[in-house]
C-alpha cells in the first residue's frame, strides 16, 4: 500500500465513516451477515459491541454503534481461519518479523496450538492436553505466587469473577490486568478522594451539562459514539471546552452519519474552546483554573462546607502559585486558562471528561486529584448535569475490576469470596503488570497465563518484557486472534481459541449471555447470534473451569456445574459482589441495571466521611535541553489498543504508514528537519537509550517541543520504571526522546 500524506479537511463521521465501515465488512467477506451482526450490537437481545466501553443510550435502537465497532465487530466475524496448515507453513521466527497488522488480518484461530521448543512451529494439540500441560507446569511451581494470570478488559464479568476465583485457590493474588495501563491512576485517585474509583455520571447527565470539559482524550477514534452525545449537548447550546495538544477532529466537528442533513455535507461544531496545551501540562492548567475560581470567590461555600476537607490548605497552596510558573508548565497563557475558568464558573451543571491522556504521565494521580478538586469546589459532584467521567477503553476493563480482577484485594471482598466458596484466599498483595514483568526478568514468576490481551505489545520496554518472557517456562493465551504475544513465548507455549462476542455460547442449559459493565456502571447482558468459527472453541468461562478442575484437585468449588448455566455464576457474584443482589432478575431488564455509585449521592466512603481536597506541587522544571522533545503514544483511526485493522489514520491524513511522528512546523525548523524525512527515534533515560528505528516526518498542528506516535510501535520507548507515581502505569504519554535522521529518500509531503 503506497504512503500518502494529505490533510483531512472533512468533518469526523459523516459519509466517509459510513464507506469505511462497508469497506472493512466487505474485506472480512462478511457484507450480509454483517449488516445482520451490526443490528444486533447493543441491543437487549443482542451483543455488547467488544469496540469500547461506552454506554448504550437507548437499548431498543437499531443502530446503536458506530465505525469503528464495526471494525471490531467485522475482525472477529471474518471468514478467513488460521488452521493447523498455517502454522505448519510458517515458523515462529518468520511470524515473529511480519507486523501486527499482518498477523489480525489472518483471521480466526480455530484449535489449540502448543510450542514444545522441539521445532519453530506451532503444532495442534487437544483440549484436554492442553489443560494437562498448564496444570502440569502450575503444580511444578514451589510456590503460587510463581504464576501470573493476566486478563484483558474484554474478558466478561462471569469469566472474569472465575478467573479471579481459580488464581485464589491456587494461592496467589497475581491478578495483573489492562487496568494496570490505562486508568489506575483514576480508580487510585478518585477512591482516595471521594471514596469511589469509578466515574460519578450516566449518560442522563449529559443531557443537562451546561458545560463539558474533555481532557487528554480523542473520541472520535477511541469512542465514537461518544461523539454523538457531545454533538447533542453542543446543539443545544452546552459549552464543550477541550485541553488536548493535539488538533482532533472529532473534537472539531462531526457529521452524524444518521442525520441525512449532514450526511449532504453539514457537521456539528463540537468544541466551543480548545486549548493545545504542552504535553503532561494539564496539573498545572487545571491548577490555574482553580487559581482563577479561588479570585473570582466563585466557589460553592455550602457544599465545601457540608461535604469536604482541606479546603483552606488547598486554597492557600493554589493562591501561592506564581502564574508564570503555571503558564511554563502549561503551554498556555494565563488568559486562555482565566477564559476556561471563567465557562466553568458561569455553569451550573459541569461535566469532567478524561482518558490516558491524563492517566499515562508520572503526576496522572495529582492531575485526576487536582481535576476533582475543582468540580468540589464547585458543588459538580453529586447533581445533574455534572460530574467525574473517567472514560475508559476496552468493553469490559471496568467490570473486570468490579468482579476482583486486582493484585491488592480489599479484606472484606476476600472474606465474602472465602465464606462462598469455603476456602482461604490469600492475602498479601500480588504483582500489577510493571511488577509482573520485573519479576519474570529476575526468574521469580515462571508462568504466564493471559485471559485475552496482547501481553507482549500492549506493555511497556518492549525489549526488555520480551527478555522477561522468553525466560518463563510457559506462556499461554487465551485468543481468538493471532497476535505478537504469541510469537514472544516462553521456553513452551499455548495458544488457546476461544468464541468471540458476537458468537453462540452453547452450554449444556442451552445459550448463555455473558454481562459486562460498561464505563458508567451500567451492567446489562451480552448475547452472541453468530455460529462459532470453530467447533473446537470454548467460552472463557468454559476454559478457566475446565483449567481450574485439571489444576485444583482438592477443590469444592463446582466448576463444571457453574459453567452449565451461567445464572449459577451470577448468583455467586450476587452473594459475594456488593451491589449484584439479585443479579439474574435485575440484568434482564432492557438496558441492564445502574451501579449504585455512593459519591454520585454525596456519600464519600472515606475515613472521615467527607471528600477530600489534596494540594498538589506542580512539577519542578527541569534543565532546557533543545534536543529533548516530549513524545505521546497515540492510536491510529484504523486501531483499537494493540489490534491494527488497517492502514488508514483518516482524521490525521495519513495512509498507508504506521511509522510515522508528528512534529511542529516550528520544530522542523529548529531541528533542521523538514516534513517527509525519516528520523530514528531515541528515548533518554537514566540507565540510557532506548531506539525505535525510520519514522517518518509528518507535519502536524502541535505545539512545540510536542510530538506523537502511534503504539505499539513506539511502547518500546517506555522505560519500565517510567510510570505513574502511586499508580504504576507507564508514562506513555510523556517520553523524553531524541530524533535522529535516518537512513531512507525523503518523500515529498503536502504541506498541512
Amino acid at each position: 500500500m503506497p504512503i500518502r500524506i494529505k490533510p483531512y479537511d472533512g468533518a469526523a463521521g459523516g459519509w466517509d465513516a459510513l464507506a469505511s465501515s462497508f469497506r472493512h465488512v466487505r474485506e472480512q467477506g462478511i457484507v450480509g451477515r454483517g449488516a445482520r451482526t451490526m443490528l444486533r450490537a447493543n441491543q437487549p437481545e443482542g451483543f455488547d459491541c467488544p469496540g469500547c466501553a461506552w454506554p448504550d443510550k437507548n437499548p431498543h435502537s437499531s443502530f446503536e454503534f458506530c465505525e469503528n465497532g464495526v471494525k471490531a465487530v467485522a475482525a472477529e466475524a471474518t471468514r478467513r481461519r488460521v488452521t493447523r496448515d498455517f502454522f505448519a507453513a510458517h515458523t515462529v521466527e518468520w511470524l515473529a518479523r511480519q507486523d501486527d497488522y499482518f498477523l489480525e488480518s489472518q483471521g480466526r484461530l480455530v484449535e489449540p496450538m502448543f510450542y514444545d521448543g522441539s521445532d519453530d512451529h506451532y503444532r495442534p494439540v487437544s483440549w484436554e492436553a492442553a489443560f494437562a500441560i498448564v496444570a502440569q507446569h502450575l503444580q511444578a511451581l514451589e510456590h503460587a505466587d510463581q504464576a501470573l494470570f493476566y486478563t484483558s478488559g474484554r474478558t466478561s464479568n462471569e469469566a472474569a469473577f472465575l478467573y479471579q476465583l481459580f488464581a485464589r485457590e491456587f494461592g496467589t493474588n497475581n491478578l495483573p490486568d489492562c487496568s494496570n495501563l490505562c486508568h489506575e491512576p483514576s480508580g487510585l485517585a478518585m477512591t482516595e478522594q471521594i471514596g469511589v474509583g469509578k466515574g460519578t455520571v450516566t449518560l442522563a447527565d449529559f443531557e443537562q451539562a451546561e458545560a463539558i470539559f474533555v481532557f487528554g482524550q480523542n473520541p472520535g477514534t477511541n469512542h465514537p459514539r461518544m461523539l454523538g452525545e457531545l454533538r447533542s449537548a453542543a446543539k443545544r447550546g452546552c459549552r464543550i471546552v477541550v485541553f488536548n495538544p493535539l488538533r482532533e477532529r472529532g473534537l472539531e466537528r462531526f457529521a452524524d452519519p444518521k442525520s441525512p442533513r449532514e450526511l449532504m455535507g453539514g457537521s456539528t461544531a463540537i468544541a466551543s474552546h480548545y486549548y493545545p496545551l504542552r504535553i503532561g501540562g494539564d496539573l498545572a492548567a487545571v491548577k490555574g483554573m482553580l487559581k482563577r475560581v479561588f479570585e473570582r470567590g466563585a466557589m460553592d461555600a455550602d457544599f465545601i462546607a457540608l461535604h469536604t476537607e482541606g479546603f483552606q490548605a488547598l486554597r492557600e497552596d493554589v493562591l501561592a502559585e506564581d502564574w508564570s510558573r503555571i503558564e511554563a508548565a502549561s503551554g498556555l497563557t494565563r488568559a486562555q486558562i482565566e477564559e476556561a475558568a471563567d465557562v466553568y464558573v458561569a455553569s451550573k451543571a459541569t461535566i469532567f471528561c478524561w482518558a490516558m491522556g491524563i492517566t499515562q504521565h508520572r503526576d496522572a494521580v495529582a492531575t485526576i486529584q487536582m481535576l476533582v478538586n475543582l468540580l468540589l469546589v464547585g458543588g459538580n459532584i453529586g447533581k445533574h448535569g455534572a460530574g467525574a467521567c473517567p472514560v475508559r477503553g476496552h468493553s469490559n476493563v471496568q467490570g473486570d475490576r468490579t468482579m476482583g480482577i486486582y493484585e491488592k484485594p480489599a479484606p472484606a471482598f476476600l472474606d465474602r469470596l472465602g465464606a462462598e466458596f469455603g476456602f482461604a484466599p490469600p492475602r498479601h498483595p500480588g504483582h500489577d503488570v510493571v511488577g509482573a514483568i520485573g519479576a519474570m526478568a529476575r526468574g521469580e514468576c515462571r508462568v504466564l497465563f493471559a485471559m485475552g490481551g496482547n501481553f507482549a505489545a500492549a506493555t511497556p520496554d518492549t525489549g526488555f518484557t520480551a527478555q522477561a518472557l522468553r525466560r518463563c517456562a510457559l506462556t499461554a493465551h487465551v485468543s481468538t486472534k493471532l497476535n505478537r504475544s504469541h510469537l514472544v513465548h516462553g521456553r513452551q507455549a499455548l495458544i488457546l481459541p476461544c468464541l468471540g462476542r458476537t458468537e453462540i455460547d452453547l452450554q449444556a442449559a442451552g445459550p448463555q449471555g455473558v454481562t459486562v459493565e460498561d464505563s458508567m456502571s451500567m451492567v446489562h447482558v451480552s448475547t452472541g447470534m453468530n455460529p462459532p468459527a470453530s467447533d473446537q472453541l470454548l467460552s472463557e468461562p468454559a476454559i478457566v473451569a475446565r483449567l481450574a478442575e485439571a489444576t485444583l484437585p482438592a477443590t469444592t468449588t463446582p466448576w463444571r456445574w457453574l459453567v452449565e448455566d451461567y445464572d449459577r455464576i451470577r448468583e455467586c457474584i450476587a452473594r459475594v459482589i456488593d451491589g449484584f443482589g439479585d443479579f439474574n432478575a435485575r440484568v434482564r431488564q432492557p438496558g441492564g441495571f445502574h451501579l449504585e455509585n455512593a459519591a454520585a449521592q454525596r456519600r464519600w466512603s472515606t475515613a472521615t466521611g467527607r471528600a477530600r481536597l489534596f494540594a498538589h506541587a506542580l512539577p519542578a522544571p527541569v534543565a532546557a535541553d533543545p534536543s529533548l522533545m516530549t513524545l505521546m503514544t497515540v492510536r491510529s483511526h484504523d486501531q483499537y489498543n494493540t489490534t491494527i485493522y488497517g492502514l488508514e489514520d483518516r482524521y490525521r491524513g495519513v495512509s498507508g504508514e504506521r511509522r510515522v511522528c508528528f512534529i511542529g512546523a516550528a520544530d522542523l525548523a529548529r531541528l533542521g528537519l523538514r516534513a517527509g524525512q525519516w528520523v530514528d527515534l531515541v528515548s533518554v533515560w537514566h540507565d540510557g537509550e532506548r531506539e525505535a528505528k525510520r519514522f517518518l516526518l509528518v507535519e502536524y498542528d502541535i505545539p512545540a517541543g510536542c510530538l506523537a506516535a502511534y503504539y505499539p510501535e513506539t511502547n518500546g520507548l517506555v522505560p519500565l520504571d517510567h510510570h505513574a507515581i502511586g499508580a504504576r502505569t507507564p508514562a506513555s504519554k510523556a517520553i523524553p526522546v531524541r530524533l535522529r535522521p535516518s537512513a531512507g529518500i525523503p518523500l515529498a509531503l503536502e504541506p498541512p
